[in-house]
């Protein structure tokens, strides 16, 4: 079986909008991705019909090996952030901050200041994929409780933190790319 490691480097995955059809390998390639959470496939199928402007799917080889569903926040300048899901075989490119960058350099995302995410303390790739993602952006990254283990999840779920970083005005990201 290859491994990423096998995977020759020249090649790189395409990013797109997705669309209805990716909705089950969508859903399939979350449910490979633990630590996050299984939607429903219905879910994942409306993410990626009404809300394909702020999601991005990667492909590579014909294969959906990338995910971020995401939305603008109603009535607020931040553009909030699902789930972030990268394939096994696309592990090791640079593909989570390669679809961020993709995300935010759309029109829908014009007004974004912010981009905001929840992750618990213990997901370890999530803090070090956004966390890098600031850096080379230049953002600041701010972090605090969101929903909590007792008041939100009824103490079966960890605290999700919300993460905030800031997003560069339009034309600085270019600059710091």
């Amino acid at each position: 079986m290859p491994t990423n490691s096998d995977i020759p480097r020249t090649r790189a995955p395409r990013l797109r909008k997705p669309d209805a059809t990716d909705g089950a390998a969508i859903w399939e390639l979350v449910k490979e991705c633990k630590p996050l959470d299984e939607n429903s496939m219905y879910c994942n199928l409306v993410q990626a019909d009404h809300f394909r402007d702020t999601c991005v799917v990667a492909e590579l080889d014909g294969d959906v090996v990338g995910w971020i569903s995401g939305h603008m926040i109603p009535d607020q300048n931040a553009l909030f952030v699902w789930q972030v899901a990268v394939s096994e075989k696309a592990r090791g490119l640079g593909l989570g901050k390669k679809m961020l960058l993709d995300l935010i350099e759309r029109d829908v995302c014009d007004d974004a200041t912010l981009l905001q995410t929840t992750i618990t303390r213990d997901n370890a790739a999530s803090w070090a994929l956004f966390r890098s993602f600031a850096r080379h952006i230049g953002g600041n990254l701010t972090d605090e409780p969101h929903f909590t283990r007792d008041l939100h999840f009824e103490g079966r779920h960890a605290t999700e933190h919300m993460v905030s970083i800031t997003l560069p005005r339009e034309g600085d990201l270019k600059r710091a790319a």
